[in-house]
């Protein structure tokens, strides 16, 4: 008997999002081994694409490595954080609060400026925090999965950058879904991941080194993540590992899409139908957690209204429905539901049918709106 599943989920949580019927077929497409001419040609195919969508300058090495967001992160602190490297981690939730742990594994001396859970941080924030203690590296998470918050990276890393710190970005949630501009933004370095706002499965993730931080490079600990090892396979063809060709026919035609759709026109989209949710949600009585102006289009904080059980509605939601939504997560764990509309999961069709099950799967436990 196959465990597989025989019908789609609506995937409306904070990841993975739908993969495009597109992005499927390419899938399908025989398997080819790692150093296939074909594979090769695709290799270098995405490495200019990921270049274009992370707006990077030129001389940037721009890839993706096998494995999840996490992978994209501990590639990028890898390669620029050793014993002793002061890094000054922004830490704005879960993902940010993992961001320091893995430069505190890499040996770095980590001062957290910690922000309150669902806020942006503040950029006097860090220009204080850097002018009391300095650092080598400034680490933000642009969209903060965990709170639904969008942290202002552009001002922030004008900051650091005016006290001569590298800047880290993790745009795992933003990344084809929030403006990101690497070059214009004076980002050093950043990462992200296929099953977001990309709209391809997870086990790739996308990163950029600028020229400026492929300078700052240090003696990497980790074989796996070493990025002279992985561009001598994705520019000198070197064998590192076994890349999945599969995984490289999804990237690709994701990337496609993006760039046939255009950033800017995707980038409205997901504003539009962020907008268009919360005013859905506002229609029924509920709210987000962020407050304007620092709210995720991709990532929406559901509060959980009083007296409702989050994990029912979750549950009744995926049984009667089979919609997927996500829970909270450290101090907002039964506080709030996460709702992710990004890549082919931001759709105003899709908007319609959850917020009707919401409602519904509200209606069940007695709640009502406004009553």
């Amino acid at each position: 008997m196959s465990l597989l599943p025989d019908h789609d989920r609506l995937l409306l949580g904070p990841g993975p999002s739908l993969t495009a019927p597109r992005v499927m077929r390419a899938l399908a497409a025989p398997t080819v081994s790692h150093l296939d001419p074909i594979m090769l040609a695709l290799l270098d195919d995405v490495r200019a694409r990921l270049a274009r969508v992370f707006r990077a300058p030129h001389g940037s090495f721009a890839f993706a490595v096998s494995g999840t967001g996490t992978a994209g992160m501990e590639t990028v602190v890898a390669n620029l954080v050793t014993d002793g490297t002061k890094v000054l981690v922004v830490v704005s939730g879960y993902f940010g609060d993992r961001l320091a742990q893995m430069c505190g594994r890499y040996g770095a001396a980590v001062t957290r400026l910690d922000v309150e859970w669902g806020r942006a941080c503040d950029p006097e924030a860090l220009r204080r925090a850097l002018a009391a203690a300095g650092a080598d590296i400034v680490a933000i998470v642009h969209a903060e999965t965990s709170t639904g918050v969008l942290n202002p990276v552009k001002e922030l890393a004008a900051i650091a950058r005016e006290h001569g710190a590298l800047v880290i970005v993790d745009a795992v949630t933003s990344l084809a879904g929030h403006p990101l501009e690497i070059d214009a933004w004076g980002i050093d370095a950043a990462y992200s991941c296929t099953q977001k706002c990309l709209g391809a499965p997870a086990g790739l993730a996308p990163v950029v080194f600028t020229p400026r931080a492929l300078e700052r490079r240090v003696p990497c600990r980790s074989f796996y993540f070493d990025l002279q090892l992985l561009e001598n396979y994705w520019i000198r063809r070197a064998y590192h590992h076994t890349m999945s060709s599969t995984l490289v026919y999804a990237i690709d035609e994701a990337l496609a899409m993006v760039e046939e759709e255009g950033l800017d026109a995707r980038w409205a989209r997901h504003e539009r139908n962020h907008l268009a949710f919360v005013a859905g949600l506002a229609a029924i009585g509920l709210s987000v957690l962020p407050r304007a102006g620092e709210r995720l289009w991709t990532l929406n904080a559901v509060r959980v209204p009083d007296g409702v059980s989050e994990a029912d509605v979750r549950t009744l939601l995926l049984a009667e429905f089979g919609i997927e939504i996500g829970a909270g997560l450290g101090p907002l764990a039964g506080k709030i539901w996460r709702v992710g509309l990004m890549g082919s999961s931001s759709a105003p069709r899709l908007i319609t049918v959850l917020l009707g099950a919401l409602e519904q799967a509200l209606a069940k436990q007695g709640w009502r709106a406004h009553g």
